[in-house]
């Protein structure tokens, strides 16, 4: 078995922000030599998510205003006496922080409308990073 890691560096721009990472993510399985396997896409961060959905504009807006109304920025959280963000805290506790896709005949494989996409919870943020591991033959 082969192992391949890399790490993906961006920035985010809004408070909340949906950023779009398939290409970044199929291109470290490219360059990764591995034929057959499983990605896993992990973010290290406790106020960012990931997910695998469609990237059209309405849906997109339509992740972030439930997410929000989900876990509202400005309800009565004890986290905010230390730091005002324990909305995004609970919304990456309830949805996720790594993703996991076959890799077959050396491609990332998703559905159809499936993008690999970090949803910014607490930006703007000057560094944000995903770690991407290929493993397999």
């Amino acid at each position: 078995m082969r192992v391949h890691t890399e790490e993906i560096r961006f920035s985010t721009e809004g408070r909340e922000q949906v950023v779009l990472l398939t290409r970044h993510v199929e291109h470290v399985v490219e360059r990764s030599g591995i034929g057959e396997g499983l990605c896993l896409v992990y973010a290290p961060h406790a106020t960012g998510i990931l997910i695998a959905n469609e990237n059209e504009p309405g849906l997109v807006r339509d992740i972030v205003s439930r997410v929000k109304s989900l876990f509202p920025p400005n309800a009565p959280y004890e986290h905010n006496r230390i730091d005002d963000n324990a909305h995004a805290h609970l919304a990456s506790v309830f949805t996720g922080h790594f993703l996991v896709f076959p890799v077959i005949n050396a491609r990332l494989v998703r559905g159809t409308w499936q993008e690999v996409m970090f949803v910014e919870l607490d930006g703007p943020r000057p560094q944000r990073r995903i770690i991407v591991v290929v493993l397999g033959m």
